[in-house]
């Protein structure tokens, strides 16, 4: 993670099921531990961009995660100006690059930290964005639908935790 010392960790998101299971995003990429933040990985294997704050752990998969890619600190916006979801399903091996019922044209929502959260089945997520974009996915991020692009910025979306 270049200098430990001095991070600027967007978002780290803990596996429910297996806390020692964590990710993080920040300006140097995505990173993944399996031993309780004693040491990181980097993730080189992202399509689109590493670069972005909203991420959030499968609940129950600790080898199933979410991130929403930026273009860079410097244009905060989607890549090519498509609204994705990246989700890796194997520790980071690989990623799905999720679009359907998303905004492919002339988008300019970033998800900010907090804006991206599983239920605790892992299949519902729900995604706001910083225009004012709410999404919801029911089959674990394969497509989304939207509920209003009217809001004001979104900061947080959260499922109840029974």
């Amino acid at each position: 993670m270049d200098n430990p010392n001095i991070q600027d960790a967007h978002r780290l998101a803990q596996c429910p099921s297996n806390p020692d299971v964590m990710w993080i995003q920040h300006h140097n990429g995505i990173y993944h531990s399996v031993d309780g933040a004693q040491s990181w990985r980097e993730i080189e294997s992202v399509e689109l961009s590493t670069f972005g704050f909203g991420v959030c752990s499968h609940p129950r998969d600790d080898q199933t995660a979410w991130f929403v890619p930026g273009v860079s600190d410097e244009c905060r916006v989607p890549v090519d100006g498509q609204l994705v979801v990246t989700r890796t399903r194997d520790g980071g091996k690989t990623f799905d690059v999720l679009r359907e019922g998303l905004p492919q044209h002339h988008c300019y929502d970033i998800v900010f930290r907090h804006g991206l959260d599983a239920d605790t089945t892992g299949e519902r997520l729900a995604m706001g964005s910083s225009t004012g974009g709410l999404w919801i996915s029911e089959n674990a991020g394969d497509s989304w639908i939207n509920v209003s692009n009217v809001m004001p910025q979104v900061y947080c979306v959260r499922f109840e935790r029974a």
